[in-house]
């Protein structure tokens, strides 16, 4: 594919805007990318994945609040590797940041995932037990709301029901 800029060399760069709900591509050289003043991958000023987590780790529900400590605070007791670091590389510095960032991480993930837990495909030779797990950690949940709301008619139902699927994980 040419570029649509020069038409002369070819495209190496594609773009996609979306502006208003209007899709737009383009597909530039490099050259043409410098001029046009895009940010080109893996060129100084220019995007990384880095950047991009560096931006989503900004965010600070906590810190802003008032609540909880400052993020230049929390430290990786392994590594001592501290939160504003890591929110600036974008990666941790061993493996036990992820216990010691946690607070921090499970709002970032729910702005990215929407989620903080992964719900993907089931296998099907292992599905019927981590339905059946699933569905007792949900039914967990609601227990402890009937409770809390003081339905306890509702909330016996429930524990009953958690009672036999683990009856069933436990034979199987």
């Amino acid at each position: 594919m040419q570029c649509q800029e020069c038409g002369k060399k070819p495209a190496t760069l594609h773009f996609t805007k979306i502006v208003n709900g209007e899709k737009t591509e383009f597909h530039i050289c490099e050259a043409c990318a410098r001029e046009k003043g895009e940010l080109i991958p893996g060129t100084p000023g220019g995007f990384s994945i880095h950047s991009l987590l560096s931006g989503l780790l900004d965010f600070e529900p906590a810190a802003q609040s008032g609540l909880g400590p400052k993020p230049q605070t929390i430290r990786c007791e392994e590594c001592g590797l501290t939160y504003s670091q890591f929110s600036k590389i974008g990666r941790f510095g061993c493996s036990s940041c992820y216990r010691h960032f946690s607070g921090r991480l499970d709002p970032l993930f729910k702005r990215v995932h929407g989620n903080t837990v992964h719900v993907g495909k089931i296998p099907l030779r292992s599905g019927q037990q981590i339905q059946s797990r699933r569905e007792i950690e949900q039914l967990k949940l609601e227990l402890q709301e009937k409770i809390s709301h003081e339905e306890f008619e509702s909330a016996a139902q429930i524990r009953d029901r958690i009672r036999e699927l683990e009856r069933r994980l436990a034979d199987a």
